[in-house]
């Protein structure tokens, strides 16, 4: 994570409801076969279902979780900044192990203390401990380090970063980056026959990067981009004068407004929106998963709006039996985890030899985990099945469930 979300991961710690996902279904099949989207093939189960289990061998707190061959390294901020993140995700790994009934895993737990040079050290000190595979870390500088010093080994990575820069050929990232969200959003609004999009985008590092996906899913599905104004975060006001011609009125060039933003910055945008006639019913405003937030369903210039998140079945299951577990609430990114330690003995166990190769890791067809299915690309980006809401008053609603599989990469 890039510092946490606007740049890195704030959103996806901030708990609860703010980042909704889906709860595998409960299956242990680690079989292919033959999908309902495009011929591709069903996602490998990364989940096993869900059974009494005795608790995991080995020290949650200390140098290990399990009793297996295999030694994969988990990296987390477990002192420092990130602590209690780290601490729930550590947790989720041993929840993983135990539920999957003990599999062939060890895993080397390693904290990094939240800092880069921490990350370096772990890193190092998981290969000298024979680590085949590396979850974590968790934010962006640690995740940059910790590779630098696996990659030339050959050792794959993957870490919980939302920054997408820090992705590379063998990092691979797992967490809720931006840019599938807007290619989903923009899809679906694009698939009910809208295509002339104007957007007003804050000026920050979550800003930037959402743009360029905005821009590229636009033309990919041959919209029409009207205008594009960029504010700076909390003042949003001149931008809006700047667009309103475009969105509001009986002149509106626009049907669709997109407004990437955190809460706090909705709810400027959507007060100086209405101030300039903006009317939701006219030009429907999209976003990303940033507006699964009570405030964002209780702002009136977004009655109707969608957006793109993980379905939020999965996640409550997870919580619950977490919370049974641990007699605590999990942070939001420690699914993260759960998936990262599920996947790695899925395939372990499928996969012998070839369990971490890089054609196994980046499978087209995917993975299916708690927070839906997954894939990850050669150059370290993953794809989500991702829903899209609407908010409907105070609350907002699926219009279109997530997929079981994934379309090919990049449509």
């Amino acid at each position: 994570m890039a510092g946490l979300r606007s740049g890195g991961v704030t959103a996806a710690l901030r708990g609860g409801v703010r980042r909704l996902a889906p709860v595998l279904v409960p299956v242990l099949a680690l079989a292919f076969g033959l999908g309902a989207c495009g011929g591709m093939e069903s996602p490998v189960m990364a989940t096993r279902p869900v059974a009494e289990a005795p608790p995991a061998p080995g020290l949650a707190d200390g140098t290990g979780i399990g009793a297996g061959s295999v030694k994969v390294a988990l990296i987390l901020p477990l002192t420092g900044p990130g602590a209690a993140a780290g601490a729930a995700m550590r947790n989720a790994a041993q929840l993983a192990v135990q539920e999957f009934q003990n599999p062939d895993l060890r895993l080397v737990v390693k904290d990094d203390r939240g800092s880069p040079e921490g990350a370096r050290e772990a890193a190092a000190a998981a290969l000298a401990e024979g680590a085949e595979l590396v979850i974590g870390p968790l934010f962006a500088g640690s995740v940059q380090a910790a590779a630098a010093t696996l990659r030339p080994a050959g050792k794959p990575v993957i870490a919980f970063s939302t920054d997408a820069s820090v992705a590379a050929r063998g990092v691979y990232l797992l967490s809720f980056l931006p840019q599938p969200e807007v290619d989903r959003v923009v899809d679906e609004v694009t698939s009910a026959g809208r295509r002339s999009f104007a957007a007003l985008i804050p000026d920050t590092t979550y800003g930037n990067a959402v743009e360029a996906q905005f821009r590229e899913a636009v033309a990919r599905r041959g919209g029409r981009l009207v205008a594009l104004e960029r504010y700076p975060a909390g003042n949003p006001g001149p931008a809006v004068a700047r667009l309103g011609p475009l969105i509001a009125g009986p002149g509106a060039q626009a049907d669709v407004l997109f407004l990437p933003d955190t809460p706090e910055g909705l709810g400027a945008a959507a007060g100086a929106l209405t101030r300039a006639g903006f009317n939701p019913a006219r030009v429907k405003p999209v976003g990303t998963a940033l507006w699964n937030d009570p405030r964002v369903f209780a702002l009136p210039a977004l009655q109707g709006g969608w957006f793109a998140a993980v379905d939020p079945a999965g996640y409550a299951s997870f919580a619950q039996r977490y919370r049974a577990r641990f007699g605590s609430d999990p942070v939001r990114v420690a699914s993260l985890a759960y998936d990262a330690v599920s996947l790695a003995a899925a395939l372990n166990r499928q996969y012998g030899s070839q369990r971490f190769a890089e054609t196994t890791l980046t499978n087209p067809s995917g993975f299916a985990g708690i927070d839906g299915t997954f894939r990850f690309r050669p150059e370290g980006l993953s794809d989500r099945a991702l829903a899209v809401f609407e908010i409907r008053g105070t609350a907002a609603a699926v219009v279109s469930p997530a997929p079981r599989a994934l379309g090919p990469s990049g449509t």
